[in-house]
């Protein structure tokens, strides 16, 4: 059985798309595109379902239509309206910087090259064009740029994310709380 911690959410479908099981999906990490991994996960009634991926097509740089395997009608894939799509953490490729625009590291511990520990990512916001990950230390929240120049490493076996942030950076969360 699949565990939350195993895979992390890419998107979700939005509509089916013509008489031939397609559907429009929506995404915030293109990982699918591997070629390492031919399968993804739905999220259906609270449990991870595996799902082989047939055939997709890029529409824009967050839209895809796809054919899942065993999806062969509009009936079939109206099932998938708003139905979340996971992708296996196993194959995430993190050199992209695509999981940083995803929930994939929900979770991790953070450390500051100058300042240490800083806490835990609690949070993913890419409301914006910069995805900030939101990191509870203490009883406060900081925001930090997920930015793939800022991050030194990621390790998913201790889950934890080194950074190097500029000096002053973090004085920043201080001073908009004042």
């Amino acid at each position: 059985m699949i565990k939350e911690e195993d895979v992390y959410k890419i998107g979700s479908f939005n509509k089916p798309h013509g008489v031939h099981g397609e559907l429009v999906f929506t995404f915030v990490d293109d990982a699918f595109d591997n070629d390492e991994c031919d399968y993804l996960f739905c999220k259906l009634d609270g449990i991870f379902v595996p799902f082989f991926i047939e055939e997709y097509r890029f529409r824009s740089d967050t839209m895809a239509l796809m054919k899942l395997e065993g999806v062969d009608t509009a009936d079939q894939a109206r099932m998938f309206t708003q139905v979340e799509v996971y992708y296996p953490k196993k194959y995430a490729d993190k050199s992209t910087g695509a999981a940083l625009a995803s929930d994939y590291l929900i979770g991790y511990g953070v450390e500051d090259r100058r300042e240490g520990y800083l806490g835990q990512v609690t949070n993913v916001d890419c409301s914006t064009l910069n995805v900030l990950l939101a990191i509870k230390c203490g009883d406060e929240e900081l925001l930090i740029p997920a930015h793939e120049e800022l991050i030194d490493e990621i390790d998913d076996e201790k889950k934890t994310i080194k950074v190097n942030l500029p000096e002053g950076l973090l004085g920043l969360n201080k001073d908009n709380k004042e």
